[in-house]
């Protein structure tokens, strides 16, 4: 079978591995991180974009290596080929293997941050376009005297705080190891960034059990939706997380 796989670049690492071992032919168009920054409109604009190149003569479907991404895949309509998406709300999801295991974990660690090797080492790069974008927008990533500059002494300071807020909200940093790291020095970063922050620091274990099942075409009801040409992808509250709806 030949599928063509669209991915957030943050899983660029663990997405080659996977197809590499894949049976079946698989061609990757990578999306860059600053997706989910933009908006899930503009997010799911460009997903769109991307679904629709893939030839219906050339493939048997769209796999896709995001999950519900604060809706940003919500509304996503399969029109000449059928798209799977594994049901997870996001990457960290992903990485741990199911959405199971990410939701006890995040029961038992309230006001916990993740990192894995793509949010290090893709995730910082502000000089991408749709980082820009976001940072004009909303003034996120500007340090306190660029706001001050921009607004004034007032209305930088303020806005300064509210968007450094939410690490207020954040007592441990817990780092996923997938086995593909090269060395230790993205682990090292990623306890440093802690340690700066005054964070507890946890290392576990990833699990690639979804990208390989995902690839495989081993597409159970319970870990990936399916929709057929003609639907589109819906967000729903119940534990599926994802669902479908006629276009």
């Amino acid at each position: 079978m030949k599928f063509k796989l669209i991915s957030c670049e943050v899983l660029y690492r663990e997405m080659c591995a996977v197809i590499a071992r894949s049976p079946n032919e698989v061609d990757v168009e990578f999306l860059p991180k600053g997706l989910h920054d933009i908006g899930s409109g503009s997010m799911r604009k460009r997903l769109q974009e991307a679904v629709d190149r893939a030839d219906p003569q050339t493939y048997e479907a769209v796999l896709l290596g995001y999950a519900l991404c604060g809706n940003g895949t919500a509304g996503l309509e399969a029109r000449s080929l059928p798209i799977v998406i594994p049901r997870a709300h996001d990457c960290i999801a992903l990485l741990m293997g199911s959405r199971d295991r990410y939701q006890k974990y995040f029961e038992q660690h309230s006001g916990v941050y993740f990192r894995s090797t793509g949010w290090i080492e893709r995730g910082e790069d502000l000089q991408q376009e749709t980082l820009r974008i976001v940072r004009n927008k909303t003034g996120a990533g500007y340090t306190r005297d660029e706001l001050v500059v921009r607004y004034g002494e007032e209305n930088g300071q303020y806005l300064y705080d509210e968007l450094n807020a939410y690490q207020n909200t954040y007592r441990q940093l817990t780092y996923i190891a997938t086995g593909l790291e090269p060395d230790g020095r993205f682990e090292r970063q990623a306890r440093d960034e802690a340690a700066s922050k005054g964070w507890q620091y946890e290392k576990i274990e990833g699990n690639l059990s979804l990208f390989e099942r995902l690839l495989a075409g081993d597409w159970s009801e319970e870990d990936f939706l399916i929709v057929p040409p003609g639907w589109r992808v819906t967000a729903t509250y119940g534990s599926g997380i994802l669902d479908k709806e006629p276009s």
